[in-house]
């Protein structure tokens, strides 16, 4: 998984921190190796044509959420079909607002892959109810918290002192003690490294 992590980054030419802490240390392939993948991922760059920047900006977005074609396609066509509303603030909240995203935020997990594979697993509630499905939306009001008998397992094991020294984003409530999260609002305020107008124009042809 791991080198086809580093693959994609490559190429896509940007870190989308998909191995977590990995991408914060020297050890990062974007540091370590930030040319495309191939014998001629050294060779100069071509400049891209708009629709080429367009389609490099989607997968971007696509892979660092980890979302399918038909998932993507369907965020991007929903939010464009609402008039009078701000799109690209539609589209970061219903990005956001998946549950494996949210994991991932509240620092539950080291990435979104990682998040995945913790819910899939059935490790999390929601309002005390399992869920495993990494595009549950989550809402306000909304209670998550770590399946008791999941805490005691290796993977949770040096999240208490992981969470003590995080900040959460402003939409996410963390009871440190607990290890539980209420939703408080739809995200805001969140500052992503893709150019969203880019694209909803892509999906706007």
């Amino acid at each position: 998984m791991h080198k086809s992590a580093e693959k994609k980054e490559r190429s896509l030419g940007m870190k989308l921190f998909l191995k977590g802490e990995r991408c914060n240390s020297p050890k990062c392939v974007m540091v370590r190796r930030p040319h495309k993948p191939g014998v001629h991922g050294k060779a100069r760059r071509r400049m891209l044509s708009e629709y080429g920047q367009q389609l490099l900006e989607k997968q971007r977005i696509k892979v660092s959420y980890g979302l399918k074609e038909a998932q993507m396609r369907n965020i991007f066509k929903n939010a464009l079909s609402k008039t009078g509303s701000a799109i690209g603030e539609i589209i970061i909240k219903s990005l956001e607002r998946r549950f494996d995203n949210t994991i991932f935020r509240l620092g539950f997990a080291s990435s979104r892959i990682v998040a995945r594979q913790l819910i899939n697993h059935g490790h999390f509630f929601v309002n005390e109810r399992k869920v495993n499905i990494p595009s549950f939306r989550v809402k306000s009001g909304d209670i998550i918290s770590i399946k008791p008998q999941s805490k005691n397992l290796l993977i949770f094991k040096d999240l208490p002192n992981i969470i003590k020294k995080y900040e959460a984003p402003d939409w996410l409530a963390i009871d440190k003690e607990k290890l539980e999260c209420r939703i408080i609002s739809l995200p805001k305020n969140v500052e992503i490294p893709f150019d969203i107008n880019l694209v909803v124009d892509y999906y706007s042809r």
